[in-house]
């Protein structure tokens, strides 16, 4: 029988099996997180734990920030074989291709039974919850600050020149010169000058972080 769970800091986990073994091992892989892809990384880790919940011997995982840019994923197995299958499975392998570039792996760790892992974690401070995603009206305005620039200088200084083309090909040289210019150019420019105003809970709590460092 599944049940749902907490773990010891209050972040929500998948769910959890009965009878869970008396060896389970845990293994926890850490990420250095890409500023302003936070909450990419957030959607990427529960994703892959949700697909990871198919593998044989799965029993739970979550998500979890620790510090300024450090993020920590959880997989939780019923043995040390489990878990080695997942890890050198084929699903494992597509899922750590699909955070590049979102975040770096920095370290892993692997505990087995039911009592290291509840000691390991009770030295941890306790986690907050992962930013939400920005307001719709915010991810708005910041596309059409990349967008407009470009279609306005397009329109100035190339559409002239392009009269005599057909308006499909016209159109199209269009889309592909604002589409390339925005999302390598501009848009990381602007997610990185704009992400305190864009994820203000999680600079609030950098902010926590470093104060309780200093």
């Amino acid at each position: 029988m599944k049940k749902f769970v907490e773990d010891v800091n209050g972040a929500s986990v998948l769910p959890v099996l009965d009878g869970v073994s008396r060896n389970p091992v845990t293994v926890t892989i850490a990420y250095h997180v890409v500023p302003g892809r936070e909450a990419d990384f957030h959607s990427w880790g529960w994703a892959a734990l949700r697909t990871s919940a198919r593998q044989p011997g799965f029993l739970g995982g979550g998500v979890l920030v620790d510090g300024e840019a450090e993020w920590h994923v959880v997989y939780r197995f019923d043995s040390e074989d489990s878990a080695r299958t997942w890890d050198n499975s084929l699903v494992r392998a597509e899922w750590a291709a699909r955070a590049e570039g979102l975040a770096r792996e920095t370290g892993r760790r692997s505990v087995t039974g039911s009592k290291a892992w509840f000691d390991s974690q009770a030295t941890r401070e306790p986690t907050p919850a992962a930013p939400r995603p920005p307001p719709k009206w915010k991810l708005w305005l910041v596309n059409m600050s990349a967008v407009f620039p470009p279609v306005l200088l397009f329109n100035l200084l190339v559409l002239p020149y392009l009269a005599d083309l057909n308006p499909l090909f016209r159109t199209l040289l269009l889309c592909l010169s604002v589409t390339a210019i925005v999302t390598w150019i501009l848009m990381p420019r602007l997610q990185r000058f704009l992400k305190k105003w864009l994820y203000p809970p999680l600079q609030a709590l950098r902010g926590r972080h470093k104060r309780r460092t200093a």
